[in-house]
């Protein structure tokens, strides 16, 4: 009895401070929300973090979305041609990405690469003490460090994601037209045909809004809650990548049933 009395006690104890560190990440979301009129106002530091975001993740993002719409072409021509469906290849392309690769895909790189290092950049700020600086000098740190990151995090993603796809688009186009041999004109008119702008490209952009709230949230939330050593700050930006990724997935089959049974019901 006193074994399991000990084992449910660590057990309430990890539960309890999983629930505590949660709420904690909701209240200072909250207090970024808002201290944002800084960040608005002073619209030239969200662009430089904009910049450190979104424009030096574009390369990864670009050739990621190359590759994996040649990867959709090859796959999906192979597919379509047991069933006489060939020249469809561009609508399962551009589908397959504006609806879920694109979005999902797109998240899961921007959070390796731009949420990795927003949670890095913040938290050596807190361990060189340069936050504790700023709040000794009457300086909001939240207002001038934090709030800025996310903002431009939550822009940047849905560029991003339509960069993606627009690459993968791109893709899927030079290996089935210009490889395969299907015929351009089906690989285009059927996309435009099939592709709808507020159930497919609407749904898409409000993927990546959300996967950027949820990634750029985590990330700033690490490095802030970060420990003020080498350590703690490793250890948060191996939180920020393993979290940001499961709460991209999660996010995508909530969002995809609402999106499905919203679509369905009409």
């Amino acid at each position: 009895m006193a074994e399991l009395r000990n084992w449910l006690e660590r057990l309430g104890h990890i539960v309890t401070a999983k629930i505590w560190r949660l709420g904690f990440a909701a209240r200072f979301f909250f207090y970024v929300l808002l201290h944002s009129g800084t960040a608005l106002r002073r619209f030239g530091l969200t662009i430089r973090e904009i910049y450190f975001a979104g424009v030096l993740s574009m390369i990864i993002i670009l050739v990621s979305g190359l590759f994996v719409g040649m990867v959709l072409g090859l796959q999906g021509y192979d597919t379509l041609q047991r069933y006489g469906s060939g020249e469809a290849l561009g609508v399962l392309v551009a589908l397959s990405l504006v609806r879920e690769l694109g979005p999902v895909v797109a998240g899961l790189l921007f959070a390796s690469r731009a949420g990795s290092a927003i949670t890095a950049e913040i938290g050596l700020m807190k361990a060189t003490e340069q936050i504790a600086a700023m709040e000794m000098m009457a300086v909001d740190p939240i207002a001038r460090v934090v709030a800025p990151k996310f903002w431009a995090g939550v822009i940047s993603m849905p560029l991003l994601a339509a960069m993606f796809s627009a690459m993968g688009i791109f893709g899927g186009y030079l290996i089935g037209v210009q490889l395969i041999g299907v015929d351009e004109g089906a690989f285009w008119s059927q996309m435009q045909a099939s592709v709808d702008v507020r159930n497919d490209i609407l749904n898409g952009v409000i993927k990546s809004f959300v996967f950027g709230v949820a990634v750029t949230w985590i990330a700033v939330f690490e490095g802030y809650d970060a420990p003020p050593t080498a350590e703690g700050v490793s250890g948060a930006t191996t939180r920020t990548v393993v979290t940001s990724s499961l709460a991209i997935l999660a996010l995508d089959f909530v969002l995809t049933a609402l999106m499905f049974t919203g679509g369905t019901a009409k």
